[in-house]
């Protein structure tokens, strides 16, 4: 049996933010964060399984005691350890412990605007922490040089701000000369971006899929970068575990996705769990997880998707399918999208 080539592991669902495509409904659900000792022993069964890689995400990981110490756990094991973060955190004060630590920082930014980026991400204030953030990072690396913990932006794209992809970087990414990377992909159609609306209004049509899948608009976009700045594009279709695609070779079949208190869920995407870290063994749960998208219900869901609402619909189905009764209370409680609402003042 293949062990998992890369863990996302949210830390907490608790988060300074209420982003509108959140995957897993941070900042309006408990946090579920396990005791440091009881995150180290999760450590410890993810380590044995010997990923390349662990992301820790959430929620915000910034918000976790010591997490620090928890990614130098998986460092000395010999695993890259990523930080996603919205920033809103990041500051001098904490800055050593975090490139002490880590050994990639992914900062969100969704739109080269204040206007956009704080609309998407449900919170005034949210796009200058976020550039203040970078800045931080792009002066930490310069003052570094070749030993420069490695930072980019992701971008997650949704309907309005796909058209910002091309100002985000002549005019926000260009701004940081040390500046790694810069990504985008698109939101799925997972938790949030999942309820009643958001796909109407706010998920990529397939010809903008299509577009991020194609090389024309990555190379469009790596003009606009100085040149040490690598762009990449991401259709988000590789999460979707559509047979067609595992049997291309094309799904992320190599993803583990552990929730805050070491659930792990049986496809990266979508509700569901297979079993808790701290009560089973990793390869156990890694089976299970290897297995799900083989399951008969799920193949028979997926097999007829070829278009973005067909797979948000379902999304919805596997979800219901493969949920507790409390992840079906949760799905029946969202409340539905509003295009355009304002962010928290």
């Amino acid at each position: 049996m293949q062990n998992p080539q890369e863990v996302n592991w949210d830390l907490t669902y608790a988060c300074p933010l209420r982003c509108t495509h959140c995957y897993s409904e941070s900042g309006r659900r408990p946090s579920r964060q396990l005791s440091m000792a009881d995150m180290e022993k999760v450590a410890d069964a993810l380590i044995s399984l010997g990923p390349r890689a662990v992301q820790f995400s959430g929620g915000e990981p910034l918000l976790v005691k010591d997490v620090h110490k928890l990614a130098q756990r998986f460092r000395k094991a010999g695993i890259g350890v990523g930080l996603f973060t919205s920033g809103w955190l990041l500051t001098e004060r904490n800055l050593d412990d975090v490139l002490g630590a880590f050994s990639h920082v992914h900062l969100s930014l969704d739109g080269a605007t204040a206007a956009v980026h704080d609309r998407i991400r449900g919170r005034a204030g949210s796009f200058g922490r976020a550039i203040h953030a970078l800045g931080v990072l792009d002066e930490a690396a310069r003052r570094s040089g070749d030993t420069a913990v490695p930072f980019g932006i992701d971008c997650t794209l949704v309907r309005s701000n796909f058209g910002d992809m091309e100002p985000l970087c002549r005019d926000v990414a260009s701004r940081f000369p040390h500046l790694a990377s810069v990504s985008f992909g698109a939101a799925v159609p997972g938790g949030l971006a999942n309820r009643k609306g958001y796909a109407q209004h706010e998920l990529l049509g397939d010809q903008q899929l299509d577009e991020l899948a194609g090389p024309k608009l990555s190379r469009r976009l790596a003009g606009l970068l100085p040149p040490a700045t690598s762009v990449q594009t991401f259709d988000g279709r590789a999460l979707q575990m559509h047979p067609d695609l595992i049997a291309r070779g094309y799904a992320m079949t190599g993803l583990m996705q552990v929730e805050p208190d070491g659930q792990v869920r049986g496809m990266p995407m979508y509700e569901g769990t297979v079993g808790c870290l701290l009560d089973e063994p990793a390869r156990t749960l890694w089976s299970r997880a290897r297995d799900r998208p083989q399951s008969a219900f799920v193949v028979e869901t997926l097999h007829p998707v070829r278009t973005m609402s067909e797979w948000a619909e379902a999304a919805r189905r596997i979800d219901h399918h493969f949920g507790s009764d409390s992840v079906r209370e949760r799905i029946a409680a969202r409340a539905p999208f509003v295009p355009h609402a304002s962010p928290d003042l």
